[in-house]
């Protein structure tokens, strides 16, 4: 039997509901995000995005508030843009240090991390967040600060969740060769990928969702379930 030396987990639908990010971060973000362009928009850090926002858009000028409008609609598409990823995380750092909400995860969750990092096994997180607010996530957890379980963070910058490349850079960055990595997700397509690579893959698919007739990976209702 192979031995898995480090699990690598999504966060949405994996570790915590879709619903947490969609009903509360996102139209916190969407909410505060033209007053925040306009207050913080001369910061190094945010010019930056700001200008990768317009360049992934292929505008070659354009003024603050179209900026501000592309983002918007980003927002409501759910559009997978490290720009638009690395300004939301800023947004959502004010909201977690003022207490406006705590992140949700999944009740076995915390206890099966802390569970997996004391058997000696790495934990790793790649999502399409930015990886500053996957620390953010997980610092500000309902199960309080779980950050110091994690050796590592990646997100798009590393690419997309869904090339077999992404994954390759992931177990060169981590220095494991892939068939001793296990990675979690919700996404089939993300596991397809990540199998393609060599890793293990575990698909989350929690009640109330019906569970597929001839699935592709090892399926999971929750984390209490997965023995690495």
């Amino acid at each position: 039997m192979i031995e898995i030396r480090a699990i690598v987990t999504d966060i949405e639908g994996t570790t915590s509901s879709i619903d947490f990010v969609r009903d509360v971060l996102f139209p916190h973000a969407r909410k505060r995000l033209p007053a925040f362009v306009e207050t913080h928009g001369d910061k190094p850090d945010v010019q930056h995005w700001l200008h990768e926002a317009a360049r992934e858009a292929g505008l070659v000028e354009a003024s603050r508030q179209e900026i501000i409008e592309l983002l918007l609609r980003w927002i409501d598409a759910d559009r997978k843009s490290t720009a638009l990823k690395a300004l939301q995380g800023m947004i959502w750092k004010d909201g977690y240090a003022a207490g406006d909400y705590r992140a949700h995860l999944y009740p076995e969750v915390a206890a099966r991390l802390r569970e997996w990092r004391a058997d000696g096994l790495r934990l790793y997180v790649y999502s399409s967040g930015s990886v500053p607010a996957q620390k953010l996530f997980f610092q500000y957890s309902e199960a309080s600060d779980l950050t110091p379980l994690f050796a590592g963070y990646f997100d798009t910058e590393t690419g997309p969740k869904r090339e077999v490349e992404s994954y390759r850079r992931i177990a060169a960055a981590i220095e494991e060769e892939p068939r001793h990595l296990l990675f979690l997700s919700d996404i089939v397509e993300e596991l397809d990928a990540a199998r393609a690579a060599g890793f293990h893959t575990g698909w989350l698919i929690r009640e109330p969702q019906a569970l597929p007739d001839s699935p592709r990976h090892a399926v999971y209702r929750d984390f209490d379930a997965i023995a690495p």
